[in-house]
């Protein structure tokens, strides 16, 4: 007795001591750092990119000491700072900067430094960044420098990331030249200070030099243009003000993820439900009538012999099985589907639980890009799977295409586009050496898996299926307009696409207007409906072209649900025509090239999700029913 309590006593002290240290750190994303007055607090400038509030003119972003910027450097050259791999793929440049800030020490007016002349050139480039809506991002202890902007439905105020490089007023463009930083910081017991919020409020300013080598700052300075002369110079001044604030160091990112009018979200996952439910009816219905009649019609033996003869969906019971055309293709691109599926399932799951904090930066693209890899061997198994059901002898083939085909399709397609970034001279080129080291993490997790994956797959037993497949296929007859394989396609495909198109706008105005997407818990039950919409449209089609005795299911199951990545493209057309104002024809490529990946990747992940859920629906209903 004594001994299990003094067991018990342990265990609960290990508990207590698990708890006090995991305390000791914050979920989700960094330790806090802790300064007192008069300590260094290091600012890290970003790259430039577009941030339009209306219509984004431009997709590339560049680096913040581009050479045509002619923006101040540190003493002895900027140095890049560190970064997670996803944060390096979506464009990240990091570096150190000359400006001087210390902890509750306010500055009034201090100089940055004073450019060179600047070239015809250089000024003619920065002046057209004014023009596309450029903006300048900057990163104090983690937080980005952002702007202030009203809500108008709560009158709260939030902060919008980044800041504009300059602002184009009448056909004048004016470079802003001074910066007001404030910073927000919350105090904590023994004299230690955080970090809490940083808003600069940037303007132009025509400040000139005086004879102490001081800036002559002065409010009534007027607004400065940057001359297309190659004589401009231009003075960089800064001021910095330390403002107390009762924000918790954890909850510091709330201002920057403020949901703007969340009853539009609400509006979106109400919508997709009654989809979701009106194709439950829709499938219960069947379910529970049609079929359950028909099964017991099938299976009855007291009818007469006349009555007996088969009609409706049991006339193709012995060529339903009958092995698609193309069964390789089909096979490998249900295995991807299913890998995409297991990584976005996943991830999002990570994101609602907090794993995947904004202060990561790229944590959510680096633990997607993990889970893809990881996920391969699911890719393998699957797709050995459904090939060995349906007889496929090819079995190296098969290990090898799954293994290389839809990675090196979206690899190639993502380093095809890159040449584009690195003509254009971006920041979001991705460097040679993160290249190879995609290459190889795919080299040394994602092909080995897969191939296990396939191996595994293939030694198991043939998935039997539950009726024999005739040799003599069936003749298939003349269908209406409504069951014909285009037709049906895109009616499937529309449903889907209708459960996520609302949130599909969210996430390409993050994607294209830089905004941190907010609505992680919005997408997971979204997500969740795109499933179950694609598994009851594709049920549903495949039972009205059953009954009509056409048994090519295969591969219309597969592009019925797919047929929703088609839908997402033409959105991301209507998406460009509406929004953007891009005119420069490497954006344009650019953005019609990786909204096609995305779209690709929708359409064989929705695939998948058809295929294995018609696949599923069929061996369970011709399981069901009597075939001599």
């Amino acid at each position: 007795m004594l001994l299990a309590t003094s067991r018990v006593r342990a265990i609960l002290a290990l508990v207590a001591l698990w708890i006090n240290a995991s305390a000791a750190f914050y979920l989700p994303g960094v330790a806090p750092h802790d300064y007192v007055v008069d300590d260094p607090v290091a600012l890290y400038v970003n790259s430039l990119t577009p941030m339009s509030n209306s219509q984004v003119k431009s997709v590339i972003s560049y680096d913040y000491y581009y050479d045509k910027l002619h923006f101040c450097k540190p003493d002895g050259g900027p140095q890049q700072q560190s970064e997670s791999l996803g944060s390096i793929l979506f464009g990240d440049r990091i570096f150190t900067s000359p400006f001087e800030l210390r902890m509750a020490k306010n500055e009034t007016c201090k100089l940055l430094c004073q450019t060179e002349a600047i070239p015809k050139e250089d000024a003619e480039f920065i002046n057209q960044l004014i023009k596309d809506d450029y903006g300048v991002n900057w990163m104090i202890d983690g937080l980005p420098a952002a702007r202030e902007a009203l809500d108008d439905h709560t009158h709260e105020t939030y902060y919008n990331i980044g800041f504009s490089l300059g602002y184009n007023d009448n056909g004048k463009t004016d470079l802003n030249n001074h910066y007001d930083i404030n910073i927000y910081f919350h105090d904590r017991p023994g004299g230690v200070r955080r970090v809490v919020g940083v808003v600069v409020l940037p303007s132009s300013k025509a400040t000139k030099m005086g004879k102490d080598n001081k800036p002559i700052c002065d409010k009534k300075n007027l607004a400065f243009q940057l001359k297309e002369d190659g004589k401009s110079k231009v003075v960089y001044t800064y001021s910095v003000t330390w403002l107390e604030s009762t924000t918790a160091w954890a909850t510091r990112w709330d201002n920057y993820l403020h949901i703007l009018d969340p009853s539009i979200h609400w509006f979106s996952l109400v919508n997709s439900i009654v989809i979701v439910l009106f194709l439950t009816g829709m499938v219960a219905m069947i379910l529970l009538r049609a079929l359950h009649k028909d099964i017991s019609r099938y299976n009855s033996v007291e009818a007469q012999e006349d009555v007996q003869e088969d009609y409706g969906w049991k006339l193709v019971h012995g060529d339903v099985f009958r092995p698609p055309t193309q069964l390789m293709f089909l096979s490998v691109l249900v295995g991807s589907g299913t890998q995409l599926i297991a990584m976005t399932a996943l991830t999002l799951v990570f994101a609602v639980l907090g794993f995947l904090s904004p202060s990561n930066r790229g944590s959510l693209a680096t633990v997607m890009i993990i889970f893809f890899m990881v996920f391969g061997c699911i890719s393998g198994y699957v797709s050995a799977r459904v090939y060995k059901m349906n007889g496929g002898e090819a079995w190296k083939s098969n290990v090898a295409l799954t293994a290389v085909f839809f990675p090196g399709l979206i690899l190639g397609s993502l380093f095809a586009l890159n040449f584009f970034l690195i003509a254009s001279d971006s920041s979001g080129a991705v460097p040679f050496l993160t290249m190879v080291a995609v290459l190889g993490l795919y080299a040394i997790i994602s092909f080995p898996l897969s191939v296990a994956g396939s191996y595994f797959g293939f030694r198991k037993p043939r998935i039997e299926q539950p009726v024999r497949t005739n040799q003599i296929p069936r003749q298939i007859p003349d269908q209406p307009f409504y069951l014909r394989p285009i037709p049906s396609i895109l009616m499937g495909g529309i449903l889907p696409f209708g459960a996520i198109f609302i949130e599909l706008y969210f996430i390409m105005n993050s994607i294209w207007f830089h905004r941190i997407y907010y609505g992680i818990g919005f997408l997971f039950l979204v997500f969740g409906v795109l499933i179950l919409t694609c598994s009851q449209v594709t049920i549903l089609m495949c039972y009205f072209h059953l009954c009509n005795e056409d048994y090519h299911w295969s591969w219309r199951s597969f592009m019925t649900a797919g047929a929703c990545g088609l839908y997402v493209f033409l959105y991301s057309i209507l998406y460009y025509l509406t929004k953007l104002d891009i005119n420069s024809f490497t954006s344009t490529v650019l953005y019609l090239g990786y909204s096609a990946i995305i779209s690709i990747l929708v359409s064989v992940l929705t695939g998948a999700v058809g295929y294995l859920a018609c696949l599923l629906f069929l061996r369970k209903i011709f399981g069901s029913i009597k075939v001599d």
